[in-house]
């Protein structure tokens, strides 16, 4: 037989960083190229407390069916959760809880977008929010981003030049795959031309409490004076991926309709998995846990960056990021990229060629992206000579 795909569908490529996690499967194969979070940081005892509990004292609503909105309480505690940590959230503005936040992209093209329309983002960006957008066969105009975030001429000038854009979509906090962290200059900035050419925007922050380094910037939704900042956010990262727990708080006309969409979509989030990460939240303490988190990384980070000072110094260009999980530098302009990752991958390290992250998937780039929170201690250190040995320094 043969099968019709949908043209949607038919225009995407697999994930690049998914296909290269399959090589990481390979017996002694250092994952430089993935972007999973330290599995030393998941609080596994509690959860398995916290779990077992719930199953004994409230098992009937753990299983069943929920709203799509989320589980109320683990609702109220998150809107006080960022209120307090982040000032993130207006009496204007709900909170729902999603599958992770991932989802949050993908609900928002859903209910903001339809075929053609153009959403503007960082170049590069996240794969998997770059994935989404074109699924909705959407236009992606990319900006380019800078040590200090998102460029505001070539900003201005997109939206000077282009008609019809949905949202900003952008990383403000250690982005993906830059490691760039947005200056409060710029998100000020940002904002404003947000209002000054009437667009919303897409802050999608899932590294944010990763900070080892430097002082905390405030959101940009906190200065939504006008209700037009979607903000996502995760527990994947703080607490464990598998959970697939996100939220967003937006405009409370946006978050009803983004409800319509989730109820097609997923009907609602795990109830058993929100109880959990509620209860965790209630119970422990949730900043002490962060903390444990950043210190793990911030040894992780300073030991990949200071190798990566001492055995390829001049070779692989870089900004040491201040949190996050992602090392992003590009190679000297005679070395084929492609071909220095395909070599590092037949040596057992696997990274992430810098093309998988453009906007534009016709265009070019030298960069790749590391990750320094999945490898051990010992793979980080013998990961960087494996790109020295490659880079035949």
């Amino acid at each position: 037989m043969t099968y019709s795909f949908s043209k949607k569908i038919s225009a995407l490529k697999p994930s690049a960083i998914r296909e290269i996690l399959k090589a990481a499967s390979i017996p002694g194969m250092i994952a430089f190229a993935a972007g999973n979070p330290a599995p030393e940081t998941f609080p596994v005892e509690e959860i398995k407390e916290i779990t077992a509990q719930i199953l004994a004292e409230n098992p009937v609503a753990s299983l069943q069916y929920g709203v799509t909105e989320g589980y109320q309480p683990l609702i109220d505690t998150v809107k006080e959760w960022i209120k307090t940590r982040y000032n993130v959230g207006t009496d204007s503005d709900a909170v729902v809880i999603t599958s992770g936040a991932q989802q949050v992209m993908d609900l928002a093209t859903k209910v903001l977008c339809d075929e053609g329309d153009l959403i503007l983002c960082e170049n590069p960006s996240f794969i998997g929010s770059l994935n989404c957008f074109r699924s909705y066969n959407a236009k992606l105009i990319g900006i380019p981003i800078e040590a200090d975030g998102i460029n505001i001429e070539a900003l201005e000038n997109a939206l000077k030049t282009h008609t019809n854009i949905r949202f900003l979509y952008i990383i403000p906090n250690f982005q993906n795959p830059t490691g760039a962290t947005m200056s409060l200059e710029k998100r000020r900035r940002v904002y404003a031309l947000a209002q000054k050419h009437d667009i919303l925007i897409l802050e999608d922050n899932p590294y944010g409490d990763l900070r080892v380094a430097g002082a905390d910037i405030p959101a940009i939704k906190t200065m939504d004076t006008d209700g037009r900042v979607i903000y996502a956010g995760s527990f994947s990262k703080i607490l464990a991926p598998g959970l697939r727990l996100g939220f967003f708080c937006a405009p409370g006309e946006i978050a009803a309709k983004m409800v319509v969409g989730k109820q097609t979509s997923d009907v609602h989030t795990p109830m058993l998995l929100q109880m959990l990460v509620h209860n965790w939240l209630m119970k422990y303490d949730p900043a002490a846990h962060i903390a444990k988190v950043q210190a793990v990384y911030r040894r992780k980070l300073n030991l990949m960056c200071d190798q990566l000072d001492e055995k390829l110094a001049g070779f692989f260009d870089y900004v040491r990021p201040e949190g996050g999980l992602f090392v992003w530098g590009s190679l000297p302009k005679e070395v084929d990229m492609l071909e220095y990752v395909k070599a590092c991958t037949e040596k057992k390290l696997a990274v992430v060629p810098g093309i998988a992250f453009l906007t534009d998937t016709a265009d070019t780039t030298n960069c790749i992206r590391l990750n320094f929170s999945t490898p051990s201690d010992e793979q980080i250190l013998r990961g960087v000579e494996i790109m020295r040995e490659v880079a035949r320094l």
